[in-house]
């Protein structure tokens, strides 16, 4: 297909396949490398692994390959007209990639840099005799199956948290009370955790199995779930010997929310270094464990000192964009040439430092989805991501609320209403917000503690206490930031989800975990204190390159 339409020359010859005899695509004998791409956007599966692609393609032209992209999505570059040298306009399924690997013969098929749906190909192409390049199919099938992975990392000493694996309603309920509660449940093989969800007890439990279809074909995973640990991902390179760590991301939310939707830093801000060096050596021995030829993230969370691997992937991570632009070095292109026998220290010989904090913000589009509520869970919910970056994390962390749509006001009123665990950690983020020049307000019970704490707040009233209450000063832009943590309930219709329903409504900022109110306080402190504009500068200027 002329995908120019005749406008001018179409570079790639832009394919797709039939089930008639006719065939236009002739095939010569120059190196080529297939390269499968992610297929539909969707949460969870987004134009963040669209980057990776274009980014081998553009390596492995660079090493003299032909570079034949497989793909079935439109709205991205990978399938624009001049990208590839060849582009299979094809669905990502078993059949449709050996139709294109048996008329081309290509020197091998890359499956890591498209997400997890070319990913799950690798077993039936490997067993097909498709050559696959870079990390192996024995390797991939290792780091996925958990049961062989608990025990390889149960082999090398390396803490993970318990799990269990339910086939039945009455096999989950067993499996949690020996875990202990909390745990994380969700169903085998999802993307972007769908269906994920924290239960805190058997009744939490009982409602979620309910809902859940719980077989032998769709067994439940159960987690133990980590209380108040910092989460972690790292990206790092590996030539099968010799590894790079990229970026050491940590996480501004605590556990319990999908990485995809955290907030993180890069370079990590409060890990201490005995924790760094822990992250360091464990990324290490798992590279070369499992072999890698190319990407892998590993994401990791840390409970008191003590560091817990909670998941390998095998692959690029939605986060090799972020990492590749906050240190301007390119690690999918690395990553490609990896694959192809390349070796590490010959490709990037050091990895630079780069003198900047980044912050990776989410982009959460709830108005695509009334109704929901928008407090952060372990269930994905983000479709696109910016990037904040500055000489200190407080100005990176406010460039990336911008970034991200938010508009965050420099004084105001500011609306608490919190659970009683978090009592105790917002006084002294309420105290600071207060001497910044917000006045602070609060719901009944968060009134009564900041009271006896001897900060000075203003009580407003519940939905159920008479009006005027908190939702009608909201709607009368009596509130400019809303800080609102609600306990592990199963009633979703609390006052805590009309309070975050109609705050999104007027565009108020909203935050549910304290640690992101914590950075929000931060970023103001060092606003007030900077005697200068916030400067903004493209990344060519800030890495010195065109």
């Amino acid at each position: 297909m002329d995908t120019c339409a005749g406008e001018f020359p179409a570079v790639t010859p832009y394919f797709y396949s039939c089930y008639e005899d006719e065939d236009e695509g002739e095939v010569d004998g120059s190196k080529k490398i297939v390269i499968l791409g992610g297929g539909p956007n969707r949460i969870g599966q987004g134009i963040e692994f669209d980057y990776c692609c274009v980014h081998a393609v553009m390596a492995l032209r660079e090493l003299g390959y032909r570079t034949l992209m497989v793909n079935c999505n439109p709205e991205t570059v990978s399938t624009d007209y001049d990208v590839s040298d060849r582009l299979y306009f094809e669905p990502l399924t078993f059949e449709d990639v050996m139709n294109i690997v048996e008329k081309e013969k290509p020197e091998g098929v890359i499956v890591q840099f498209g997400g997890q749906t070319p990913l799950n190909l690798t077993g039936p192409l490997a067993r097909a005799g498709v050559r696959i390049l870079g990390t192996s199919p024995d390797a991939i099938d290792l780091s996925e199956d958990r049961e062989k992975f608990g025990r390889l990392l149960k082999d090398m000493k390396i803490l993970h948290p318990e799990w269990g694996s339910a086939k039945s309603v009455a096999e989950a309920r067993k499996i949690a009370r020996e875990i202990g509660y909390p745990v994380m449940v969700r169903p085998s093989y999802v993307l972007g955790g769908r269906g994920m969800m924290v239960v805190y007890d058997e009744e939490m439990l009982s409602a979620y199995l309910a809902s859940a279809a719980v077989s032998a074909s769709c067994p439940i995973l159960v987690d133990r779930f980590l209380s108040s640990a910092k989460e972690v991902d790292v990206d790092a390179l590996c030539d099968g010997e010799s590894v790079a760590i990229a970026g050491i991301m940590e996480h501004i939310e605590e556990a319990g929310i999908h990485s995809g939707d955290s907030a993180c830093i890069l370079p990590p801000q409060s890990l201490t270094e005995p924790e760094l060096r822990s992250i360091r050596a464990i990324t290490e021995k798992l590279a070369k464990e499992l072999r890698v030829q190319g990407l892998l993230n590993i994401q990791f969370a840390i409970q008191q000192g003590k560091v817990h691997v909670l998941e390998v992937n095998p692959r690029a991570s939605r986060t090799v964009p972020f990492v590749s632009k906050a240190t301007g070095v390119p690690i999918a292109k690395v990553a490609a040439k990896l694959m192809v026998g390349a070796r590490l220290h010959d490709v990037l010989p050091v990895f630079p430092s780069s003198p900047f904090v980044a912050v990776k913000e989410s982009v959460l589009p709830w108005e695509r989805f009334p109704g929901t509520d928008v407090r952060l869970s372990p269930e994905m919910r983000s479709t696109g991501e910016v990037m904040g970056l500055d000489e200190d994390f407080p100005l990176a962390f406010y460039k990336s609320q911008i970034a991200a749509g938010s508009d965050v006001p420099l004084k105001g009123n500011v609306l608490f209403s919190l659970c009683d665990a978090d009592k105790p950690r917002s006084a002294p983020i309420a105290r600071d917000l207060a001497r910044s020049g917000f006045k602070i307000l609060a719901t009944e019970g968060t009134y009564r503690y900041f009271r006896d704490q001897g900060i000075e707040v203003e009580k407003v009233r519940k939905i159920s206490e008479g009006r005027p209450h908190v939702v009608d000063l909201i709607k009368n832009r009596g509130i400019q930031i809303v800080v609102n943590t609600s306990s592990p309930t199963l009633a979703s219709r609390s006052d805590g989800f009309e309070i975050r329903q109609v705050a999104y409504q007027f565009r108020l900022p909203i935050f549910t975990t304290l640690s992101s109110v914590q950075a929000f306080r931060e970023s103001i402190a060092r606003i007030a204190d900077s005697r200068s504009d916030i400067r903004v500068r493209p990344l060519q200027e800030l890495f010195n390159k065109n």
